[in-house]
């Protein structure tokens, strides 16, 4: 049951990370020390999804699974609402380049945002003492 229950922890850590690299940007808009963690994470999906590279998470939720005594996906929240968002079957190489495109474009608009937010105060202070 435990091996069942962390399998399901990573699938959620799973989506959360996908959400992280897609829209975590936006948080440097608030935390301008996130784009640290996201810019990473933001390389590192883009690359999975262009270059086709495994998820290392994704492994580790199939031997989790394994020790479950599980063979397929059945049954549950995680199972049946947050699996097919994260491991679609319409997902093929061809998409998967797309989707990398996509998460590098997403984050040059957010990261856009970011530094125009950052270049309004530092230019705030100069304009306030003209």
């Amino acid at each position: 049951m435990i091996y069942h229950w962390l399998a399901d922890l990573v699938l959620f850590a799973h989506l959360v990370f996908i959400l992280f690299v897609m829209l975590g940007g936006l948080l440097a808009l608030r935390r301008p020390g996130v784009v640290w963690l996201h810019l990473p994470a933001a390389v590192w999906g883009a690359l999975v999804e262009i270059l086709a590279w495994p998820c290392p998470l994704t492994p580790l939720e199939n031997v989790l699974r394994a020790r479950a005594g599980e063979t397929s996906y059945a049954g549950g929240f995680i199972e049946h609402y947050l699996q097919p968002l994260i491991y679609p079957g319409w997902l093929t190489a061809d998409i998967g380049l797309v989707l990398g495109a996509v998460v590098i474009v997403v984050n040059l608009c957010v990261y856009g945002l970011v530094i125009r937010a950052v270049r309004r105060q530092a230019d705030f202070p100069a304009r306030r003492g003209e």
